[in-house]
């Protein structure tokens, strides 16, 4: 394998973009497509059978990658923000040129519909166009006879971005574009089980950033580790379960890494008594369902108030029957399947712990065999608080209603978990609404809403579902470091 070792700051001659061809995929390494020895596939979730080689990272990929990065770092730090600026906004409509490839490739790869495919990808670009737009300027904190001190946002330096596999082009993107704006380099780890959405994202930039500056290695379970503990990489931002964010957390700890970990959640939705049912029943079957429940924000646990339980049980229902599980280019379908088999494995197990405590299913209930990992929609109800379907955090289509009488009684339930990522209250009483959600502990709390996110707006967890931000103003100086400046006169 040859590495290209000339790294420079020049950024306005880099070849011209040519379409991407969706059918090879490979590395990128300092501003090439590099093939490995080895190989391995993923897997499409809607038949069960393998894709397309990508390549397979090994220790000595990650070091030549390393190596690039921190040549890169430092004339891309210096690079003019007004510049760095200009390269990220060229990515951006770069990728809105590809579009129809990228869609498809993640209907493909992730297994979520055509339609829903469409909204992460339009998303991802107002990701990278929106953080563009942002400044975070230096702040005069003091200024008198004596000095005047200055609080400067610096960047860190190499940057490893590992990505998962519900959002592989969104949460890569809202990584990407905050990580380079700050003036960091990044390498990229897509998920193994969709390599190759983050794959095509580097190769894309291979014309408009200098090399060594986004770089995106595919691996399997063994990269991960290799990223976080290695000395040459000087921040992790991490999105995935907590309890690899955990191991995360405890590698990046040997080097003291800077880390950032948007974590699991297990997101309660507290519906009042006073709710439209016919309007906030289809509401809340969206928030619950979406993705096919692989969402780290969806509702995983929904306390509806005793007085309206049982109409609002068979509103959410109906709501349910009218979904529509297949595979995600066909017509009409609203839910993929569990997008790999270990997941698939995990959610079987959480039904057949229902079955076996004979918990009351006020809908679906049964995994029907098919050729890919489709699950339906499923509703259990009234559960005791302590099963594993209310304290556990499914990451599939399924969810426990629960019922609630006394406000106190029903935060002091919302509460009671290890996670802390969302969370939302419905009501038609604005007051009350607002009072019940400001006792709720999660780092996202919406108000007849819920997975309201924006690319200006920080977002993270608490308790165990993260820490740190990303997005948003604070969100960017999460990839800085801070640097006094004291002046004296």
């Amino acid at each position: 394998m040859a590495y290209e070792q000339n790294v420079t700051g020049v950024v306005n001659n880099q070849p011209q973009h040519t379409p991407l061809d969706f059918s090879v995929f490979k590395n990128v390494i300092n501003g090439q497509l590099v093939d490995t020895k080895f190989h391995r596939q993923g897997i499409l979730p809607a038949t069960a059978i393998p894709y397309h080689d990508v390549p397979l990272a090994t220790n000595e990929d990650l070091n030549y990658a390393v190596d690039a990065a921190r040549r890169a770092f430092l004339p891309w730090s210096q690079t003019p923000l007004a510049e760095r600026k200009r390269l990220v906004l060229k990515f951006a409509d770069a990728l809105e040129k590809e579009r129809a490839g990228f869609v498809s490739m993640l209907t493909l790869e992730q297994g979520k519909p055509t339609a829903a495919a469409d909204i992460e990808l339009t998303a991802a670009v107002h990701w990278v166009r929106a953080p563009a737009q942002m400044d975070i300027p230096e702040e005069v904190i003091e200024d008198n006879e004596e000095r005047r001190t200055i609080v400067r946002y610096t960047p860190i330096g190499v940057v490893g971005a590992i990505v998962p596999w519900n959002f592989p082009i969104l949460l890569a993107t809202g990584k990407i574009a905050p990580a380079l704006l700050t003036g960091n380099v990044i390498i990229v780890k897509p998920s193994p089980y969709t390599p190759y959405c983050g794959l095509k994202l580097a190769e894309l930039a291979i014309s408009i950033f200098p090399p060594g500056v986004f770089q995106c290695l595919s691996g399997d379970d063994t990269l991960g580790p290799l990223i976080t503990s290695h000395p040459g990489i000087d921040k992790i931002s991490f999105t995935g379960s907590s309890a690899t964010g955990k191991l995360v957390m405890e590698s990046a700890s040997k080097t003291l890494k800077r880390v950032t970990l948007e974590l699991g959640g297990n997101d309660p939705a507290i519906i009042c008594a006073d709710v439209d049912i016919e309007k906030t029943a289809p509401q809340i079957a969206f928030f619950a369902f979406m993705n096919s429940g692989q969402v780290c924000l969806c509702m995983k646990r929904i306390y509806i108030h005793e007085s309206i339980y049982e109409k609002f049980r068979a509103a959410l229902v109906q709501c349910a029957k009218n979904l529509k599980v297949g595979d995600g280019k066909q017509e009409g379908v609203t839910h993929g399947p569990i997008q790999n088999y270990m997941q698939y494995e995990k959610v079987k197990g959480l039904f057949a712990d229902i079955e076996a405590n004979e918990y009351n299913i006020a809908f679906g209930g049964k995994i029907e065999q098919t050729k890919g990992y489709f699950i339906n929609p499923t509703i259990i109800d009234n559960p005791p608080d302590e099963s594993r379907i209310v304290v556990e955090e499914p990451f599939g289509p399924i969810v426990p209603i629960l019922s609630w009488k006394t406000e106190d009684e029903v935060v002091a339930r919302a509460n009671n978990t290890k996670m802390g990522l969302g969370a939302s209250v419905w009501s038609s009483n604005s007051d009350e609404a607002e009072r019940i959600a400001r006792r709720l502990e999660a780092g996202n709390v919406w108000i007849n809403n819920h997975f309201d996110l924006s690319p200006t707006t920080p977002f993270g967890g608490v308790k165990e579902s993260g820490l740190g931000v990303e997005w948003g103003h604070q969100g960017l100086k999460n990839y800085c470091n801070i640097q006094v400046l004291v002046v004296k006169k």
